[in-house]
């Protein structure tokens, strides 16, 4: 049974408070946009590092496992709006805590509407999880949205954890990345893929590192922005707080705290502290 969603404007006055959570740190990409449409509210970002990749649990696992997380993060930091930036949960775990959790939920969602409305050779590929590729959510957002595009669904095994790799301050394994990309420039009777949709949260950390891959140049398709209007339309207009306290960043396992604390002090925490949940 759904809860009814207590609003923003239902609340005290203050400044928002977003938790944004993923299961490393892809939603990164997501928090940078949040952060440049909304720098009056708090953020929280959680990465559920003991428990990556979520790629690898099955679907009553994640969504118990996900809900664990939350139920302890609500109560922590009763938050106005959680942004799940996660394209793997999202799928899958968005309705769970919807009807669990009395609060507005934004979800991460594959980009095809607009890659296929924005194509202009009418060919477009979905790099995303092979969890993803295979769910039947995704196949049923090409069927309402594909406009006659022929649309290539990549799943790729290892670039979420190169993403990871870079992140911690690894240099980009240039040949692992092309050929997991690879598959996504199709040709085929004289047109070829102009537009590809970045399908999971990581994928844009490496977006630089496409671009100087690709062996002809397309649209890579980030759901970052559209994610921060939606954020922006729950709040509700910036309501003229004073600069709020930096945000801090928590991670469940921690085992590379050293190495990530100055990559989330690069996207404006103040702190980054271990909040300890093993996977069982």
């Amino acid at each position: 049974m759904s809860h009814p969603v207590a609003l923003p404007s239902d609340l005290p006055s203050r400044a928002p408070v977003v938790i944004v959570f993923d299961s490393g740190l892809g939603g990164l990409t997501v928090q940078r946009e949040l952060a440049r449409a909304r720098p009056d509210a708090r953020f929280v970002y959680c990465a559920d590092d003991a428990a990556f990749p979520y790629g690898a649990l099955s679907e009553a696992h994640l969504v118990a496992r996900v809900g664990a997380v939350m139920e302890r993060l609500i109560a922590a930091h009763r938050p106005d709006c959680v942004v799940i930036a996660c394209n793997t949960a999202s799928t899958l775990v968005l309705p769970h805590l919807r009807a669990r959790f009395a609060l507005p939920f934004v979800g991460t969602v594959p980009a095809i509407k607009p890659a296929c409305e924005q194509s202009a050779s009418r060919m477009v590929s979905v790099l995303a999880t092979p969890g993803t590729v295979a769910r039947d959510y995704t196949k049923a957002l090409i069927a309402e949205f594909g406009r006659g595009c022929s649309v290539t669904l990549v799943g790729a095994t290892r670039l979420a954890g190169l993403a990871e790799a870079v992140m911690r301050g690894e240099a980009p394994d240039d040949q692992a990345i092309a050929a997991e990309i690879a598959p996504c420039f199709v040709e085929e009777d004289g047109a070829r893929t102009d537009t590809v949709v970045l399908a999971c949260t990581h994928y844009p950390l490496l977006t630089e590192a496409y671009r100087r891959l690709a062996p002809w140049p397309v649209t890579f398709l980030d759901p970052a922005p559209a994610i921060a209007r939606r954020l922006t339309q729950i709040l509700g207009p910036a309501r003229g707080f004073d600069i709020p306290a930096p945000g801090v960043a928590l991670l469940t396992g921690g085992a590379a705290h050293s190495a990530l604390a100055p990559v989330f002090s690069g996207f404006g925490f103040g702190e980054t502290l271990i909040e300890p949940l093993p996977l069982h």
